[in-house]
């Protein structure tokens, strides 16, 4: 048997190869339109069970395989897999592309909304049939058959470039390095940075220190790196990264907006913002930049007050002129004399498998739930972690894997994924199954990985994605976990960062990894003072990249604006230090935007930080463990899915509607209370 079909709970990821992935998904789509014809032909009187029944399990088995395939793309890549994926995916995306634009279908379903039997479903039975004719209208199912044939083009052809994108960027992101041996080039640098340099460099057997644009060997050298001429060349390496050569995605760009825009107006859209935006809570790409510009307007002054501080430091450091490759080493020089603090001091309070361990207590104390680590051989690399959630009465609710350390085989970032929604079975549900990776700085020198605070609010991050997925009590697949809009999906994320700033969560966890004392109250105090420290600075980052997203996907038209790149310059100039700031090739590497599911959709991270700041003030107020503040969450948030108006569930937990407020004290100490949501 192909092991990439196998229906087993633990999916045999050891087993699956090349040659299973291109069978394989060939077989899941042949089941599927087997499927599919038996739906269509499928006798009166129709049922719920008979039409939207069938169609969900249909699509969550077909789903199933290629997650899996797609998956190993991104955690253990080949050129056979990439390959053998690449040969599949345009008849995978010409099944879901054809799936809304079937006529036979759509009957079928249009048919059974009419019946008796539709008119008397329970509430999240109606919404699954009122959400999926919507979906198909907004899809196309009512055009006439030769824009249905250009759509499904279109979305074919999407597929294959944002792919495209996606693998340029990992193969110019491992393309280059950086290899030194001398030692006065590593000067500043801080010894886990080097130790790591040192270590990879023995895994290419070079001599020195080798390091590269992965995130835990480019975010250390750009703090810390003394070498002013070594920051410019390896920052301009990493802002150009996928602009040049063979994995070069600027021709991709315009091609992948252009049929992006085409698809919005063949269906009805005036752009594809207002196409993607319409089921968010913010409802279309003029409110959402809207938002954005009322959020960089509140913004403005602290940022202005922070640069102006920085530019009269970087003097002081002898840099007359501030250039994008000093930013991070200036900040990170100024926290240390300003508040006395180097992130890179609590890297010893912050061992991976206590900060694990830490994090998953506080999942108990908040949700009643606890997690166990349980051995499974059947994943795709040695330090692939599996652990089993149970709540307290014992019952299996869900596991996961955790994959934390960067591989060149590895895309980089952190995300979430979810395998398997469980089923309602008599006495719940069946368990879900999902994922956390990211890429973290790796264990060196015999001592376990010691993480930075970032890495710890990153772990925490994703952790929060997991329960999304991992505690829902949602029956229909499609409206479960994070089967939610874009701009409420990093709610339950975004919120769990929160409880790394708070000392009765910390002093959980973070134990020197030597002496087991807990974080000196110097330490931690120059910790609290410094997060709001050059905050607007990065708040200005994300309105940047959320702003140039809608600007392109609303008002870009290459025959009047030019050179696509050029014009996301001219859009993010307002946002940097100085215009010259913005001068490089940045959107060739956007990949959440351009290979990932944030297309005109990153503002979303940053309307979601106002949900989540305005959803932590109540655990602040009632009790950062308060058991009933945390059930009171699952039930809400974590447990519903979409199974109920995304804003209602706020309201739910919080009472009102969400304010901005919160946000705005937190990030920059500000009182004034704007109305942006």
């Amino acid at each position: 048997m192909n092991p990439l079909l196998s229906s087993d709970f633990i999916i045999p990821f050891n087993e699956i190869t090349a040659k299973h992935i291109e069978t394989g998904i060939k077989d899941a789509l042949h089941e599927a339109e087997e499927n599919l014809a038996k739906i269509i032909k499928s006798k009166t009187p129709y049922t719920y069970t008979s039409t939207l029944g069938e169609l969900e399990t249909m699509l969550e088995r077909l789903s199933r395989v290629v997650t899996v395939a797609y998956h190993l793309t991104s955690v253990a890549t080949t050129p056979e897999i990439r390959e053998a994926f690449n040969k599949v995916l345009p008849d995978y995306s010409a099944f879901y592309a054809k799936l809304p634009l079937n006529p036979g279908l759509w009957q079928v379903l249009k048919s059974f909304a009419e019946t008796d039997e539709a008119k008397t479903l329970n509430s999240l039975q109606k919404r699954y049939l009122d959400k999926t004719l919507r979906d198909f209208k907004r899809a196309g199912a009512d055009l006439d058959d030769k824009t249905k044939a250009r759509v499904e083009i279109i979305q074919v052809e999407l597929s294959k470039l944002q792919t495209k994108f996606s693998e340029n960027m990992l193969d110019a992101t491992n393309a280059y390095e950086l290899v030194l041996n001398d030692p006065k080039e590593l000067a500043g640098l801080p010894q886990s940075a080097k130790a790591q340099a040192k270590a990879n460099a023995e895994t290419k057997n070079l001599e020195g220190y080798r390091f590269t644009l992965q995130a835990p060997s480019f975010i250390p050298f750009m703090k810390h790196a003394e070498n002013r001429e070594l920051r410019q060349t390896f920052y301009t390496a990493y802002i150009n990264r996928a602009s040049s050569g063979d994995f070069d995605n600027r021709p991709l760009i315009p091609q992948i907006l252009s049929l992006r825009q085409e698809l919005a107006e063949l269906l009805g859209y005036k752009t594809f913002a207002d196409y993607r935006l319409e089921e968010n809570m913010v409802g279309s790409g003029n409110a959402a930049l809207q938002f954005e510009k009322e959020l960089y307007e509140a913004t403005l002054p602290y940022w202005q007050t922070e640069l102006e501080g920085l530019k009269v430091y970087a003097k002081e450091l002898g840099l007359e002129k501030l250039e994008p490759w000093d930013t991070n080493y200036v900040i990170e020089k100024l926290r240390k004399a300003k508040f006395d603090f180097d992130d890179e001091a609590l890297r010893p309070f912050f061992p991976l498998n206590r900060v694990l361990e830490g994090m998953f207590l506080i999942g108990e104390k908040l949700f009643g739930i606890k997690i166990k680590e349980t051995p499974n051989p059947k994943v795709w690399h040695e330090d692939v972690k599996f652990y089993e959630i149970h709540n307290q009465e014992g019952q299996h609710l869900a596991s996961f894997y955790a994959d934390l350390f960067p591989r060149e085989d590895k895309r980089g970032g952190a995300w979430m994924n979810a395998f398997i929604t469980g089923r309602p079975t008599a006495s719940g549900f069946e368990p879900h199954l999902g994922l956390i990776a990211a890429n973290f700085t790796p264990p060196q020198g015999g001592q376990p990985a010691l993480l930075t605070h970032d890495e710890v609010q990153t772990t925490f991050h994703e952790f929060g994605h997991l329960l999304h997925h991992c505690l829902s009590k949602v029956e229909v697949r499609s409206l479960a976990g994070t089967h939610v809009p874009w701009d409420f999906v990093e709610l339950p994320s975004q919120i769990m960062e929160n409880w790394t700033w708070e000392r009765e969560a910390l002093d959980m966890f973070a134990r020197h990894v030597d002496t087991q004392e807990t974080i000196p109250n110097t330490l931690f105090n120059s910790m609290k003072k410094a997060r709001t420290f050059m905050e607007a600075n990065a708040q200005m980052r994300q309105l940047s990249f959320g702003t140039v997203d809608l600007e392109l996907h609303i008002h870009y038209d290459p025959k009047t604006d030019g050179d696509v790149i050029s014009y996301g310059n001219r859009v993010m100039e307002k946002f940097a230090i100085d215009p010259s700031f913005t001068k490089n090739n940045f959107l060739a590497a956007f990949g959440h935007v351009f290979s990932g599911g944030y297309a005109a959709g990153y503002y979303s991270y940053k309307w979601s930080e106002v949900l989540d700041a305005d959803a932590f003030s109540r655990f602040k107020k009632e009790g950062i463990f308060n058991p009933q503040t945390g059930h009171d969450f699952l039930n809400s948030i974590l447990s519903q899915g979409n199974s109920q108006d995304v804003a209602e569930l706020f309201r739910q937990f919080m009472g009102r509607e969400p304010d901005v407020k919160a946000l705005l004290e937190r990030n920059l100490g500000q009182a004034v209370r704007p109305a942006v949501v």
